[in-house]
């Protein structure tokens, strides 16, 4: 299991599974994190936290406990 936390930067991964409960899963589909949407990855803040993202057109900021929430492939 690899996650976006783990992805290497400049690479386009895919989505596919959020891991969490309730209010952190719901807040990470609300961010556009859906099974099977292209997650471009930008850049890691040096001390790895946070992870910027791109996706859906969009520059996202995501700390690193969320990242190790969502599966990638």
């Amino acid at each position: 299991m690899s996650t976006l936390r783990e992805a290497e930067v400049g690479s386009t991964v895919a989505v596919k599974k959020l891991n969490g409960e309730g209010a952190l899963k719901r807040r990470l589909m609300d961010m556009g994190f859906t099974k099977g949407c292209k997650v471009f990855v930008r850049k890691v803040a040096p001390l790895g936290d946070p992870v910027e993202v791109t996706i859906r057109g969009y520059e996202l900021s995501v700390r690193k406990d969320d990242a190790d929430c969502i599966e990638i492939e």
